[in-house]
């Protein structure tokens, strides 16, 4: 006879905290996926794919909101393995105008830009969700805009600059768009073949599960900071068509946990999985190595320990969850979705289509990694 909500043990324990989340309200659907090594451990679903949806399952597709960046991040750092480019190059020697608007960008450097220390956390594009699918648009913004800070000397979140700055570093490198670069040599290699940057022309807009933005109980600071939105103006905004088939690379990914913690598999591996090297042992290890820790992100502020793409562990603002090392690396999405590895050899994804306040998705997503931790650690 059951003795209470929680009395499985292993992977069924995890599987009554995911069961528990949706009965409580958190989202209407969700995935959770965990690699131990090269093993897909966990692989859940449930719950639906919006408040009058059909059943979630392991190959729904969700908005990923900024756990788009590490995929963004990921194709600099290939170009890096191939010699095109290195974390010290100033931005303008691989994009002469990127300082019209202003004479010091001249000393943002790519790991400036990884790391959210270009100065450049906010430029007013941010504000034009029309114009997001207009690619030179972008690129014009970010050469008018102007320093808030002088470059690296802090951190400021770069919410949606940071995904048109990586995006248009790796065209001018490679000779082809970032969401196109991603799909040939990071998605199709690890075979994440649910995973896009921008929705496809050939994927119907049906494919994508329905974001809901919850009301928050509570906070510990404005909701929406780095995008100056709430959980239900984001969830309408990035439930438009034309925003989720626009190529934001900070924040338009298409995808599903499985691929996601697949992803931070290899990662966690040293760049190579199932015998498919997508990034060198030295490139991963500098990618995923903290750069700068702040008590107060110029723009979230709240702690932050920033990669060179990734976020990481050991600040009270993570959502990796209690038990984590501090060599744990990731990134959350507004909101509603996390991944991340550790290099002991464990890689989780945990996808909602639920957008809640911080405090809130902190909370479950943190209680679900420490459940994570404690069955597969």
């Amino acid at each position: 006879m059951s003795s209470g909500p929680f009395d499985a043990t292993g992977p069924d324990r995890i599987r009554q905290l995911f069961d528990a989340h949706l009965d409580a309200g958190l989202h209407h659907g969700a995935q959770l996926a965990v690699y131990d090594g090269d093993e897909l451990v966990l692989d859940l679903a449930g719950g639906v794919t919006g408040s009058d949806g059909a059943e979630t399952t392991p190959h729904q597709r969700h908005l990923l909101f900024s756990c788009t960046k590490p995929y963004a991040g990921v194709c600099l750092h290939h170009l890096r393995d191939r010699g095109l480019v290195d974390y010290d190059d100033p931005v303008v020697d691989h994009w002469p105008a990127f300082d019209r608007g202003d004479d010091r960008k001249a000393e943002v450097t790519v790991g400036h830009v990884l790391s959210h220390r270009a100065g450049l956390p906010t430029t007013g594009f941010e504000a034009r969700p029309d114009e997001w699918a207009d690619w030179d648009a972008a690129v014009t913004a970010m050469e008018d805009a102007t320093l808030s800070f002088a470059p690296g000397e802090t951190a400021a979140y770069h919410a949606l600059s940071y995904g048109f700055l990586v995006g248009e570093l790796v065209r001018r490198l490679s000779g082809t768009p970032i969401d196109t670069y991603a799909h040939e040599h990071v998605f199709e290699p690890l075979g994440m073949t649910e995973t896009t940057i921008g929705l496809p022309d050939g994927v119907s807009a049906d494919a994508v599960a329905t974001l809901v933005g919850f009301e928050p109980y509570d906070s510990c600071r404005a909701s929406g900071a780095g995008l100056d939105t709430g959980t239900k103006d984001a969830a309408a905004l990035f439930n438009r068509e034309s925003i989720q088939r626009a190529v934001v690379p900070a924040s338009t990914g298409i995808g599903t946990a499985r691929d996601m913690a697949r992803f931070y598999a290899c990662l966690v591996n040293g760049g190579e999985f199932d015998g498919v090297r997508v990034l060198s042992e030295e490139t991963v290890a500098a990618a995923t190595s903290p750069q700068i820790a702040v008590d107060h992100d110029a723009t979230l502020g709240v702690p932050r320990r920033y990669a060179l793409g990734f976020e990481c562990a050991g600040s009270v603002w993570d959502k990796y969850g209690t038990l984590s090392p501090r060599s744990t690396f990731g990134h959350g999405g507004l909101g509603s979705i996390v991944g991340w590895g550790d290099p002991d050899g464990l890689a989780m994804a945990y996808v909602t289509n639920g957008v809640r306040d911080e405090f809130e998705h902190g909370t479950r997503a943190s209680t679900m990694a420490d459940a994570v931790r404690t069955v597969f650690g």
